[in-house]
């Protein structure tokens, strides 16, 4: 499998000195980062529209828009308000941090400053954002790239591994009984339950990651697959009753009227596990392994009530 390079990151510089801006372009760029460089706020504006960098370094005091009222522009557009931004001043005074951090800056940097204070403040800075884009807002699980990453990273390895695709059955008919905030509380339970049974069932520890909506992921060695799904899948079930109405709970489904004015009658939520396993076949690539893992989900689905179910196909 060809193994693509990660994208260099695109660093704006802001800075009307033009050789402090030369200076951090250059040590920047020695670091293997691309550099663009800006000498005003307003041509920096620009310069975020045409080049979409993934971090600012910017100087406090600039002609026509300096680097504070740059960053509450970039803070209030929510096409960059998460662009994270380094503040460069020559001052080190407390209320200048404190002005430039409430303006939306994530760090700041005195001058004079070296190369291995700035390559430092730079990596550290987009290591945060990075890790935050990739944490869902919603169960402050891992998302779809680091799920990837942590597939890639098993498949590339020696050892078994096993991973499973976990949903919750029926969920559009909570959706549509309560509106998306009780969806929420369902898929909020279930990252609970799953978490709760990593932690006590796991030795050396899962991966947990929520791919979205109700969809989860669970990378894991193949004989722990059975222990926390079972923990899991049975103390969701048990508390999903406290987030459905009382009468829904007790009768066991729900009564909804579609357009036509027919009364259906889903059951309450269970959940579906599809799991891939290393034992069963051997993996190149992590697409296969998630591409298994879903057609597994798929078959599980079609059973009454929970239901986990295993590829036991022997593949190449």
């Amino acid at each position: 499998m060809t193994e693509l390079l990660p994208p260099t990151e695109v660093i704006l510089v802001v800075d009307d000195d033009q050789d402090i801006a030369r200076f951090v372009e250059v040590n920047l760029q020695l670091h293997g980062y691309r550099v663009v460089v800006a000498h005003d706020g307003e041509q920096a504006l620009a310069m975020v529209q045409e080049h979409k960098p993934d971090l600012a370094v910017v100087d406090v005091r600039m002609p026509r828009v300096d680097g504070l009222e740059l960053t509450r522009r970039l803070r209030a557009d929510p096409m960059t308000a998460a662009l994270p931004v380094i503040l460069l001043t020559a001052k080190g005074l407390t209320v200048d941090k404190v002005v430039g951090l409430t303006a939306g800056a994530d760090d700041y940097l005195i001058k004079p400053f070296d190369t291995s204070e700035l390559v430092a403040r730079v990596r550290s800075t987009l290591r945060r954002t990075q890790e935050f884009r990739e944490v869902s807002p919603l169960t402050g699980l891992p998302g779809n790239t680091r799920i990837l990453r942590e597939i890639s990273e098993r498949v590339r390895g020696r050892a078994e591994f096993a991973v499973c695709y976990v949903d919750i059955d029926r969920f559009k008919s909570v959706n549509d009984a309560y509106g998306f905030g009780r969806g929420d509380e369902f898929i909020g339970l279930l990252a609970r339950c799953l978490h709760q049974a990593v932690i006590a069932a796991t030795v050396p520890p899962a991966f947990l990651g929520h791919v979205g909506g109700d969809d989860f992921v669970l990378v894991c060695r193949p004989e722990q697959v059975r222990p926390v799904i079972a923990q899991a899948v049975d103390e969701f079930e048990r508390a999903a009753d406290e987030i459905y109405d009382p009468e829904d709970a007790q009768r066991g489904y729900l009564e909804l009227v579609d357009r036509r004015g027919n009364v259906q009658r889903p059951n309450l939520v269970t959940i579906s596990v599809g799991v891939a396993l290393s034992t069963a076949r051997r993996f190149t690539d992590p697409r296969e392994v998630i591409s298994v893992a879903t057609d597994m989900k798929n078959v599980a689905k079609k059973e009454p009530g929970s239901f986990v179910a295993y590829d036991r196909r022997r593949g190449r």
